[in-house]
């Protein structure tokens, strides 16, 4: 097989990641569960939610119910200043916005570029972890952004659409 017959192989494995920051760490999302990215907004709280879960959005008439991912993943209390970003996700037959530190920028992945994330044994849940991708001198952590959403500990997003 030729080189140039190579690289298109390549370049059809690829796939491409938005990389955003929560606190010093670096995690990379499915760009293709990206709808838009847009500056934090005021959300509407809901009691008796979560605290991760921010509460909801109207956006264009749909109501969003949105996650503040610092609070999710247990990194401190969020400041919410004028990089905070909050990235709506399209995950099938639903709308969700999560808040994030900033967007990094979009990476493109072989799937051979990402490592399984090492075993934690029970002290921390890797189930949502895609793996870990050398980016330059960077690593990110690859997240499955769809099965975190649709876990069962997040089930409130349901409820809240339904709201």
């Amino acid at each position: 097989m030729t080189d140039i017959a190579q690289d298109s192989i390549n370049q059809n494995l690829m796939q491409e990641f938005l990389t955003f920051t929560l606190g010093e760490e670096e995690y990379a999302i499915d760009i293709l569960k990206v709808q838009e990215i847009r500056g934090y907004d005021a959300v509407t709280r809901i009691a008796n939610t979560p605290d991760y879960i921010k509460g909801v959005i109207n956006m264009r008439g749909v109501i969003v119910p949105v996650v503040d991912m610092r609070l999710k993943f247990h990194l401190g209390n969020a400041t919410y200043d004028q990089f905070t970003v909050m990235i709506i996700l399209n995950l099938g037959q639903r709308i969700v916005g999560m808040v994030v530190d900033s967007v990094s920028d979009v990476i493109a992945l072989n799937p051979e570029d990402i490592r399984p994330a090492p075993d934690f044994g029970s002290t921390f849940d890797t189930q949502y972890l895609l793996g870990l991708a050398s980016v330059g001198e960077r690593m990110a952590i690859v997240v499955d952004i769809e099965k975190l959403m649709t876990s069962q500990d997040m089930g409130l997003i349901d409820q809240l659409a339904e709201a």
